[in-house]
């Protein structure tokens, strides 16, 4: 490992240091605010066109993993909510499974606590993807979507605050539990949402999927071949933008996931090339409309099937301490931006994992960025980035 990192440094001094004549360096980053977080991108141009990119990273490393085999697996949870930080939601229900199941809990827990997860989870994804969208738009030069984007993600923001306390970093979804039962009247609220939103989730794909300009300069840009995108281990919108139906609500079937009605939206090349910047941006759009769809079914199942009980206990199997058995396991999930995996080893009779190892979905889709921007224009960059939609907190971890 360290022979192969001393080679990869090696030649990337050499290429650095033997540029051509007509070449220059430039750096972009850590704080151009196009860059979606503390990233440095260093690139060798030729005029206005790419030559290479050489992403920097480690200027949000915040130790996530040695502080995860520091303490215990309860209050590791706060310290998942902050990898993406977008969807800490959806983390922390990643995280959690994978102690349920190795505890052999993961089949005993009530339905309505799965349903609350998944409508939390569901939920937190249209705030994120609002953010990669309206974000998107205003590296384009499209200024009214992210107002458009951020005004309706402020309402899913209220609700969760309603429901967990917090409005990002929410502690909710514990191992065997959640902190809370849903507020009264939470499920009412989330119908008025999706009521409300249905028709401004229709202007915002007018006025930006089919914008001329916004076709112009996402179509036929970045194009990844599917072959590409499973060989640098990309996942999520990545991955089905390129036209692979790959979600692990479905492989997987964690969860309630399997009783729930919803589509894989994959790529299709409709206004350019299969897998282009503008796909990725596509998907996102209709994976927003599909988890209204999941939204609705789990308001009517926690209504109906599942309804609130005076004798209800969300943290009825939450463990005062985790004893497991000296062993390895790997869990993931499907966030927002593709697979959240977390690898753990345990210690005998101990509820300190010996190792922890998060695998976060933004630090393999932004491994794939160099090989996408070879030979394109510096303002094509940005439009890449754009649409690969990636969380620092998760590329550093």
């Amino acid at each position: 490992m360290e022979a192969k990192y001393s080679q990869a440094y090696h030649n990337y001094l050499e290429r650095i240091n033997n540029i051509g004549s007509t070449e220059m360096v430039i750096n972009m980053g850590p704080q151009h605010p196009s860059t979606h977080g503390v990233l440095r991108l260093e690139l060798i141009t030729d005029g206005e066109v790419v030559k290479e990119v050489i992403p920097h990273l480690g200027y949000l490393h915040r130790c996530f993993e040695k502080h995860a085999e520091a303490m215990s697996y309860g209050k590791t949870i706060p310290f998942t909510d902050r990898l993406d930080y977008l969807a800490s939601m959806n983390n922390s229900h990643a995280f959690v499974m994978g102690v349920e199941r190795m505890l052999g809990i993961d089949d005993k827990l009530p339905k309505r606590i799965e349903y609350i997860r998944v409508l939390v989870c569901e939920l937190n994804r249209i705030a994120s993807h609002l953010i990669a969208i309206g974000t998107y738009g205003i590296d384009i030069g499209a200024f009214t979507p992210f107002m458009w984007c951020f005004r309706d993600r402020e309402h899913i923001m209220n609700m969760l605050e309603w429901a967990s306390g917090s409005r990002m970093l929410y502690n909710y979804i514990w191992v065997g539990g959640i902190f809370y039962d849903l507020p009264v009247g939470f499920e009412e609220r989330c119908k008025e949402f999706i009521d409300y939103f249905k028709p401004k989730l229709v202007e915002l794909d007018e006025l930006l999927t089919h914008n001329e300009i916004f076709i112009a300069r996402t179509a036929h840009i970045g194009v990844l071949p599917s072959d590409v995108a499973i060989n640098f281990g990309c996942s999520g919108p990545m991955l089905r933008a390129s036209g692979i139906k790959w979600d692990l609500r479905r492989v997987d079937s964690y969860s309630v996931y399997p009783e729930l009605d919803f589509d894989i939206p994959v790529g299709q090349g409709l206004v350019g090339q299969l897998g282009d910047s503008w796909d990725r941006y596509k998907v996102r759009v209709d994976e927003i409309k599909e988890s209204v769809k999941i939204i609705e079914q789990c308001v009517e199942r926690l209504t109906k099937d599942f309804a609130r009980t005076t004798d209800f206990d969300p943290r009825a199997l939450v463990p005062k301490k985790v004893n497991l058995k000296a062993q390895s396991y790997y869990v993931r999930a499907e966030n927002p931006k593709g697979e959240l995996g977390f690898y753990f080893e345990t210690q005998d009779k101990s509820d300190i994992p010996r190792r922890v190892k998060a695998r976060g979905p933004s630090f393999n889709n932004l491994s794939v960025l160099p090989e996408l921007s070879r030979g394109i224009l510096i303002a094509d960059l940005i439009a890449i980035l754009g649409s690969i939609d990636i969380v620092l907190g998760e590329v550093d971890r």
